[in-house]
């Protein structure tokens, strides 16, 4: 009889998912943005796919994401279970805000996704296409302004390029940086900006309704089922993407950072995370590892060439 129940409960342990380890994603904006919506992403997959029973998404906002960087720095050392979602974006936003935290402290996961920036107007705008912008930025820089995310971020650097690459000192851009997506989106929708820029998924909906009016995306040719030109297609010679990853908390260790890696590996592979990459347009990028760690490396080098370029750090 006792070894009847113990085959029982054997093959009921057999059969039961083998969940790996809950996890509290930290989102370092506010809701609606790209990180945010990385992090919300990734809860839907882990457990959707049962390669997780539970996950906890929180946002921490502010300065590109270092106030978050810094929380999770000092509260999640050694703890498995806690992972953080960035990108470019905070790369630069710890440069320019000289930042005692940096990307070092964290464990590098993975590079997930990327995606090209778009500029907007609002559809009522009398700017109807990147030529009717350049020509207002060169007639006045600062009677432009351009809302986007964080200071420092991939926005920010864009706008920058955008001014550089038509003649226009880029440190006379007029950029009104808003901790979130949705901050950012309201004010271009209420005319409080002249223009907004932003990964293109964060106006998707927006440009499908008419509500905005897209004038150009950055990347090197045309996206498919995006009608819009590149920017160098519209004469300016610009073209940047944006990428976001997830990294793990300070002092794990090797099994661990391991286990995590696998954990991630299967969700970018499953039916749910491709899904959303079609449906956000969002270009698969997936590097981990040590291959992501020395790629982050070199994107820390490339970015601070390109802030002192465009003169937002010395």
């Amino acid at each position: 009889m006792k070894r009847f129940a113990l085959s029982v409960l054997m093959a009921g342990l057999i059969a039961a998912p083998a969940f790996a380890a809950d996890y509290k994603i930290m989102a370092p904006a506010a809701p609606g943005g790209g990180w945010d919506q990385t992090a919300r992403t990734m809860q839907s997959a882990l457990q959707d796919e049962k390669i997780s029973s539970s996950v906890q998404v929180a946002n921490v906002p502010g300065a590109g994401g270092t106030i978050g960087l810094a929380q999770f720095v000092n509260q999640a050392t050694g703890d498995p279970t806690q992972l953080i979602v960035g990108g470019y974006v905070m790369v630069g936003a710890i440069l320019t805000n000289n930042s005692p935290v940096t990307l070092e402290q964290v464990t590098p996961i993975a590079r997930l996704t990327g995606e090209f920036e778009a500029v907007v107007v609002n559809a009522s705008s009398d700017i109807k296409d990147m030529a009717g912008l350049v020509e207002k930025l060169k007639a006045d820089p600062g009677s432009v302004s351009w809302g986007g995310g964080s200071a420092g971020g991939t926005d920010h650097i864009t706008a920058g390029l955008i001014a550089k690459a038509v003649g226009v000192d880029p440190t006379k851009v007029n950029y009104i940086a808003f901790s979130g997506g949705g901050e950012a989106l309201a004010a271009i929708l209420g005319n409080q900006v002249t223009v907004g820029i932003s990964g293109y998924g964060e106006f998707a909906e927006q440009v499908k309704a008419g509500t905005l009016r897209l004038i150009g995306v950055s990347s090197d040719e045309r996206l498919a089922g995006v009608d819009a030109p590149t920017f160098k297609e519209a004469g300016v010679d610009v073209a940047i993407q944006n990428w976001r990853m997830v990294a793990a908390a300070p002092g794990i260790t090797d099994e661990q950072k391991a286990a995590i890696i696998a954990d991630i590996d299967k969700m970018v592979n499953s039916p749910t995370w491709q899904k959303t990459l079609t449906d956000k347009g969002w270009a698969n990028t997936y590097l981990s590892g040590d291959a992501f760690a020395e790629q982050l490396k070199k994107d820390n080098e490339a970015t601070a060439a390109i802030l002192k370029d465009i003169g937002l750090v010395q």
